[in-house]
């Protein structure tokens, strides 16, 4: 493996990693302002990036590279509404995206379609990310200021949480 990728690579981990602590730190936000089913929701979305991070972890270590464990970068913990809470989502998980794609991009330079192959499940998994996001903030968009809509909107996220 090129060091240039392995480089990229380790900088993914440290994404995947920095946002299942953001999720993390999300959840938490929710459970102490009483959405029970939003922390769920990023619960279960710090745990998905954290499988992330070790399907890299593994990757590399397992192509003869060296996978890097690095120190996480301390999370925002302070939300002023489930809106917030939503674009900080979004905005991170297009920034992973972006991330991938500088990956792809080098993969496709260098002609290691190794990891450009591997890559791609990430590129899926993106869309999808950004696809929930962004429904569910056009969602909260839509509620507004509405308390009973964060009710129900608090109450019905259990279902995607549950179907995942």
């Amino acid at each position: 493996m090129i060091a240039e990728i392995q480089d990229l690579l380790n900088d993914q981990i440290k994404y995947e990693a920095n946002a299942s602590m953001q999720y993390m730190s999300m959840a938490s936000w929710a459970e102490n302002t009483g959405f029970s089913g939003v922390a769920n929701f990023f619960y279960a979305q710090s745990e998905e990036e954290r499988a992330h991070m070790i399907k890299l972890v593994k990757f590399v270590n397992e192509r003869g590279g060296k996978a890097v464990i690095p120190q996480l970068d301390e999370p925002s913990s302070d939300f002023d509404s489930l809106n917030t809470l939503f674009e900080t989502f979004l905005k991170s998980e297009m920034f992973v995206t972006e991330q991938i794609h500088k990956i792809i991009y080098v993969c496709l330079e260098n002609k290691n379609y190794n990891v450009h192959n591997f890559m791609q499940w990430y590129v899926t998994e993106q869309l999808e990310e950004e696809s929930v996001a962004r429904d569910l903030l056009d969602k909260l968009n839509i509620i507004g200021n509405d308390k009973t809509g964060h009710y129900l909107f608090d109450r019905d996220i259990a279902s995607i949480t549950a179907a995942e």
